[in-house]
């Protein structure tokens, strides 16, 4: 699958079809393994896990090897993924399933597919992984739902899973060969979690851009720090497509400058009234958000990669007719990509509340009043606390990017002596992109706060002028005082929706 597919299934509800190909690959695989394993030491199969590998587990005691691992690591902690993260999750394992190299009967995956169909949801913490022998303990709890024994979330309501799957007429699995292991050892979480950041940090930047055009009408910006004769010069991609972008979306805009009509003439003025060139808030918007476009670039391909990798350990490969016994689960690629991501998106972030700032600050901006406050000075305070919240949580986002990939601590006996932390990382990505929509939203009313202390909304462009009305359908100009929060939340769920 590629990402839009990916989406498609997550955020649209598209239903997961199994192919004729894919269950004859599977069920092959499955055939294969079978007759392999007979005889022959194998991993997870007869022997135990881990630094348990060691000892040899008796034939009489196999199935009972595959529940064990599954009840023996569903010890997690923390609040509970929300539904999307872990439909995410659900669907990464199915797609490692559906490459034929895992081993597992079509049972799982049907099983699988079902769920992610009806959404079923296992309850599944978050606290738990090291990403190194993948997401074993939150893939523990994704397993035990499977297995009947854990809870799960059906149309919102926390219940058995046992319960929801009679509902539905599904039968828990009973594990076979190595599938309590297969399902728990790989990097599923990581990556399901990614996928989401990934689609939301997206989302980010395309709001970015379109608040950084209108900040930049708002002032009256003159418009060739967006030429393409600029920007090309600096030879990156990202910083290129930023501001073609920005110049497509300001194309019609009766706000903004031309420096060759209002400067490239003769002048008397000694001190210019407008500024010659803006803040680097403003100004500097391609060179900024360029590398963030670049990495989000880079961690999609990653992150497609990872989600139809076979992730799990060991390997069954009929077509070599051998099994193969190495570390795919390790999380090292995810992890990496998730650090990058928290970091430009913190950046992203930054450049939000200096806009916002900008808006803010009467003595610096020279046109707008204190904190945007159309009411009595001193009496009334505007957005002046609501830069509070934006300055806090942007500082929180800052110390959140430091990096989790460079954090391995040994464990398992030190069987696990180098991990990646992915999902700890994926986490924390996921706060940091939580946070930058707050700060978003913020600014965002910021902006058509001060569209109208100017009374420009008939010059804006036609693509902002849309933005403009959109946010001002969630919160109507202000001038008393009154509580934001809502006004806050509204904003935030427009800009993760919005086409």
């Amino acid at each position: 699958m590629n990402i839009q597919e990916i989406e498609g299934i997550l955020f649209d509800h598209k239903r997961l079809e199994i192919s004729d190909e894919v269950a004859q690959r599977v069920e092959r695989c499955f055939h294969f393994l079978q007759e392999f394993s007979k005889d022959k030491v194998i991993y997870g199969i007869n022997t135990g896990f881990g630094p348990m590998a060691q000892y040899r587990i008796s034939d009489q005691d196999l199935l009972g090897l595959q529940y064990n691992i599954i009840r023996s690591h569903s010890t997690g902690a923390g609040r509970p993924f929300d539904e999307i993260y872990v439909r995410a999750a659900m669907l990464a394992r199915y797609c490692t399933f559906i490459s034929g190299k895992s081993g597992v009967s079509l049972d799982v995956i049907r099983l699988l597919q079902s769920f992610i169909n009806e959404g079923v949801y296992p309850v599944i913490p978050e606290h738990g992984s090291v990403g190194a022998s993948g997401d074993l303990v939150q893939l523990a709890h994704m397993a035990l739902a499977l297995i009947g024994e854990g809870p799960v979330t059906y149309k919102g309501v926390r219940r058995t899973g046992a319960d929801v799957m009679q509902e539905l007429g599904l039968t828990p699995f009973v594990p076979q060969l190595r599938e309590g292991l297969a399902i728990t050892n790989g990097t599923a979480m990581m990556t399901g979690v990614g996928v989401v950041n990934l689609h939301y940090a997206k989302r980010l930047l395309r709001q970015a851009i379109a608040a950084s055009v209108v900040v930049n009408e708002i002032v009256s910006s003159y418009d060739d720090f967006m030429a393409p004769q600029l920007n090309d010069l600096k030879n990156h991609s990202g910083q290129s497509r930023v501001a073609a972008e920005m110049s497509r979306m300001a194309a019609d805009s009766r706000c903004m400058l031309k420096r060759e009509i209002e400067l490239y003439h003769p002048h008397e003025e000694r001190v210019f009234s407008h500024k010659v060139q803006p803040y680097y808030s403003l100004r500097c918007v391609p060179q900024i958000l360029g590398p963030v476009m670049d990495t989000l670039d880079y961690a999609e391909k990653i992150l497609e990669e990872e989600f139809n990798a076979t992730d799990d350990n060991p390997i069954v490969d009929p077509d070599t007719q051998n099994v193969y016994h190495g570390g795919n689960f390790h999380g090292d690629y995810v992890s990496l990509e998730m650090d990058k991501m928290k970091i430009v998106v913190t950046k992203l972030t930054m450049l939000m509340e200096r806009q916002f700032n900008y808006l803010c600050h009467d003595r610096i901006n020279g046109i707008l009043p204190p904190f945007l406050n159309m009411g009595v000075l001193g009496l009334n305070y505007g957005m002046q606390a609501m830069q509070f919240t934006a300055t806090s949580t942007t500082a929180e986002c800052q110390t959140l990017s430091n990096p989790m990939y460079v954090h391995s601590i040994p464990n398992n006996n030190d069987n696990q002596d180098v991990v990646s932390m992915g999902t700890n990382s994926a986490i924390l990505t996921k706060r940091v992109i939580d946070n930058a929509f707050q700060v978003m939203a913020v600014h965002y009313i910021g902006l058509v706060q001060a569209v109208d202390c100017l009374k420009i909304s008939d010059r804006l462009s036609s693509t902002t002028a849309r933005i403009y009305k959109d946010v001002r359908g969630l919160v109507p100009v202000f001038v008393e005082d009154t509580p934001k929060t809502d006004d806050i939340t509204r904003v935030i769920e427009w800009l993760k929706n919005a086409n």
